[in-house]
C-alpha cells in the first residue's frame, strides 16, 4: 500500500520544524494542535458555563446583578491551567491565550445561558501595565473565543484609571480598596442597551471583575456577564 505523501510531509515538517506540547513539551502532536492528547485530557474542566448559581456567579450573589457567569477550568496552583496562563502573561506565548479562548468560546456556543450577548469586553489594564506587557491578556483571549462564537469585541467603551500592582495576594476586602473607583465608561454609547460579556484570564476574589462591571452598569440599558478561562480553587 502507498504511503500518502501528507505522511511524509509532516515527517519532514516535524523534523526540522518540531512541533511540541506547550503542556509537557512532548513532539508526538498533531501540526495544528496546542497540547498533546495526554494533556489535553488533564484540563480540569469546571462545566460551569452549563450550570445556573455556580462558584463564579456565587462569587457576585448580592454585589452585582449578574446575569451569567462560568469559567472554563480550575485553576490550581502547578497546574496545568497555571502553567498556560503564566505563558500568556510572562512568556509571550500568545497561543496560550488564544487557544483559552477556543475552549471558552466552544462552551458559551454551546450554552443557552449565554445566548443574549451582545459584546466581549476584556478587563482593561492600565495602559502603563498594557505598555509594560506589550498586550492585554484578556483580549487575547478574547479574540480565541471569537474564533468560535462569533460575537462583536469592544475595546474602547470601558477605560482603567487607576494602576495596581499584582492582585494576586490579599483578601477580597483589601483588593475590593484598591480596584474601587478603578473603571470608568469612557465611551458609553458604544455600549448602551447592550449585554455585555466581560472576560478574564482568572477570578480569585473577582474584585477586578466586579468593579468594572458596577461602571459597565451605570451606562443605560446595559446588563452584565462574566467569563473566565479559570476559577481559583
Amino acid at each position: 500500500m502507498a504511503i500518502p505523501i501528507n505522511t511524509y510531509i509532516n515527517a519532514f515538517q516535524q523534523l526540522f520544524f518540531p512541533h511540541i506540547c506547550s503542556g509537557c513539551g512532548a513532539d508526538y502532536i498533531h501540526h495544528n494542535a496546542f497540547l498533546c492528547a495526554a494533556c489535553n485530557h488533564t484540563l480540569p474542566i469546571t462545566h460551569f458555563f452549563e450550570r445556573s448559581n455556580n462558584p463564579v456567579e456565587q462569587v457576585f450573589a448580592g454585589r452585582i446583578p449578574l446575569i451569567s457567569g462560568g469559567s472554563s477550568f480550575y485553576f490550581y496552583k502547578s497546574g496545568l491551567v497555571q502553567h498556560l496562563i503564566a505563558q500568556l502573561k510572562y512568556k509571550n506565548n500568545l497561543a496560550a491565550g488564544r487557544f483559552l479562548g477556543r475552549c471558552m468560546g466552544r462552551e458559551l456556543r454551546q450554552s443557552e445561558r449565554f445566548a443574549h450577548i451582545d459584546l466581549l469586553i476584556p478587563l482593561p489594564l492600565h495602559p502603563k501595565k498594557e505598555f509594560q506587557r506589550g498586550y492585554n491578556q484578556a483580549r487575547i483571549i478574547c479574540e480565541g473565543i471569537m474564533e468560535v462564537w462569533p460575537k462583536k469585541l469592544c475595546t474602547q467603551a470601558v477605560s482603567r484609571l487607576i494602576y495596581t500592582s499584582s492582585q494576586t495576594q490579599g483578601n477580597r476586602l483589601n483588593r475590593w480598596k484598591n480596584m474601587e473607583d478603578a473603571f470608568w465608561a469612557s465611551e458609553p454609547n458604544m455600549i448602551k442597551n447592550k449585554n455585555i460579556l466581560l472576560i478574564d484570564d482568572v477570578i480569585t476574589t473577582g474584585a477586578s471583575l466586579e468593579a468594572c462591571s458596577r461602571a459597565i452598569l451605570q451606562v443605560q440599558g446595559t446588563s452584565i456577564s462574566i467569563a473566565t478561562a479559570a476559577y481559583t480553587v
